[in-house]
């Protein structure tokens, strides 16, 4: 506003800065404002830990950070504001939610959550990963990647989980709820009866609510932004040792917010 008023002085026209904020519609403190302040510092031996971190997994939040580095995660999110590295958030809309059942549980092995995504493979196109997690511990149980959706991939994905969980494939001694969108793949008559064949209880989701199955759809959200959106996979085999080194990662290394800044494992040992 200032440099403004110059240039019309230059040209022998006097405005005052009133008029000028009127025509602006600019408020004057706003044109006197003056920081008193200097910027806060950051000590470099917190900001370089910080700043590496989030080069190589950019796609961490501040509370990930302080987990995976042990330090205060009102310290670190102070330095993310300081330095802007906090990504903005997108702003949350106002769509009715219908009152559902959620997925999350009591205790582990009470609700399993099972769905698909896609993920490209290079040379071998898009490919379809199955993934079944533990609602209490959020561990992933079970996933499969193949080249088609269908009910044989799920299935697998359903008994690595049961092998993961239980040691050996057969018939569970207490049932347990296994709880899926209302697609083709989960509605079939293969995959129906192998879980039957297995003992859990199948329950489905309202139609058009995936929120209802909300834990599994933000694992499939995270493995996106954090391991299949941060590599260019040149064929299936790629895929599949980048994504199985990522879950081991996310089952054994990562905090999770939700079960107190500990990791899947951690929680399932403390829940046994």
């Amino acid at each position: 506003m200032v440099t403004i008023q110059q240039g019309l002085r230059e040209d022998g026209i006097v405005v005052s800065m009133s008029q000028l904020c009127r025509w602006f519609a600019v408020p004057r403190r706003s044109v006197y404002y003056r920081p008193r302040r200097s910027p806060a510092k950051v000590k470099a031996e917190l900001a370089e830990p910080i700043k590496a971190m989030i080069e190589s997994e950019p796609s961490l939040g501040y509370r990930t950070v302080a987990g995976l580095l042990e330090m205060n995660k009102n310290t670190v999110q102070r330095i993310f504001q300081l330095k802007g590295w906090q990504v903005r958030k997108r702003a949350v809309g106002s769509r009715p939610r219908i009152a559902a059942k959620v997925s999350a549980t009591e205790r582990a092995d009470e609700r399993w959550s099972t769905d698909l995504c896609r993920v490209w493979g290079g040379k071998d196109g898009w490919l379809v990963l199955a993934l079944v997690i533990d609602c209490h511990t959020r561990q992933l149980l079970g996933w499969h990647l193949a080249r088609t959706g269908k009910a044989t991939t799920a299935g697998a994905a359903l008994e690595q989980a049961l092998i993961a969980r239980f040691g050996s494939l057969g018939r569970v001694r207490a049932p347990f709820l296994l709880r899926s969108d209302n697609g083709l793949v989960f509605t079939s008559r293969h995959y129906t009866r192998l879980v039957r064949s297995y003992g859990p209880n199948q329950e489905f989701i309202t139609p058009h609510c995936p929120q209802q199955n909300g834990l599994v759809e933000r694992v499939i959200r995270t493995i996106q932004e954090q391991c299949v959106h941060r590599h260019r996979f040149e064929s299936q085999p790629h895929a599949l040792r980048v994504i199985g080194d990522w879950i081991q990662f996310y089952n054994g290394r990562r905090p999770h917010q939700a079960l107190g800044m500990k990791t899947p494992d951690e929680a399932y040992r403390l829940a046994a």
